[in-house]
């Protein structure tokens, strides 16, 4: 089904979108690997997939899978066909747990894993601080090499509110394996995982030109929520006070 479903999603996004690629060279030609990439737009789990010649696996929020009738069933032979895999998000804990889970299975079959560090897509484009559970608990348990990945413009084919995507070309760029067979046996030590996750953080922004924050991802969608919140709060409050005053006039008045 993967191979059906590339030709079928893959072939037209090349055609139509023509995304660049550097570094191609850098993806093995077999054995695991993970890919550990930025995470601008929904799109980024089929530009990749799409210029690769070898199958990569990525995990997806259970929902897609689960939903009832007809759209349902069709959204998850869709997500199974592009190589996506289900993780149960109804707790930070156990998401964790099932995605490390999911990754050793997919390399210990010697194929391709990939993974957003970041957690969530950027909200606003900028490159947010990894989150060290997944990436870096896969890697060690593995001894799989990391590859860093950047993509390039996705963000800007459909951003929110945008029915009809923009033809542009997006670009893709893949760094140089990164070796952490070194702390192998240590995917329990947290400063270990910090470390690991860090250095492939920073590569991600070597390559993608990203401005780094080193705050999560999911904090900075909820202080720009909350930031959103209060603005409209502010106005609905301005517009509560003018409509309580007592209309003016600009007439003098008789003598």
């Amino acid at each position: 089904m993967y191979g059906a479903m590339k030709v079928a999603i893959g072939g037209p996004l090349k055609v139509a979108f023509r995304p660049w690629v550097e570094g191609l060279e850098n993806i093995p030609a077999e054995g695991a690997a993970i890919l550990a990439s930025n995470h601008l737009s929904f799109s980024d789990s089929f530009f990749l997939p799409a210029v690769l010649d070898r199958k990569v696996t990525f995990i997806a929020k259970a929902e897609y899978f689960t939903t009832p009738g007809v759209k349902g069933r069709l959204t998850a032979a869709f997500f199974k066909g592009v190589g996506q895999l289900p993780v149960d998000r109804s707790g930070a804990r156990g998401a964790g747990e099932a995605a490390v889970r999911s990754g050793i299975e997919v390399l210990e079959r010697g194929e391709l894993f990939g993974i957003y560090p970041e957690g969530t897509r950027s909200p606003d484009g900028r490159l947010y601080r990894g989150k060290p559970g997944g990436l870096a608990r896969v890697a060690l348990a593995t001894g799989a090499p990391v590859i860093p990945v950047a993509m390039i413009d996705t963000e800007k084919i459909q951003p929110p509110g945008q029915v009809m995507p923009k033809l542009m070309r997006p670009g893709i760029r893949i760094g140089k394996r990164l070796d952490f067979s070194r702390y192998q046996g240590m995917e329990h030590d947290r400063f270990v995982l910090r470390a690991v996750t860090d250095e492939v953080m920073y590569e991600i922004m070597k390559l993608s030109g990203q401005e780094y924050v080193d705050i999560y991802a999911t904090a900075a969608k909820r202080r720009i929520a909350d930031a959103a919140k209060a603005a409209k709060a502010a106005e609905k409050a301005k517009e509560a006070k003018e409509s309580d005053e007592p209309g003016r006039t600009d007439e003098e008045p008789a003598t």
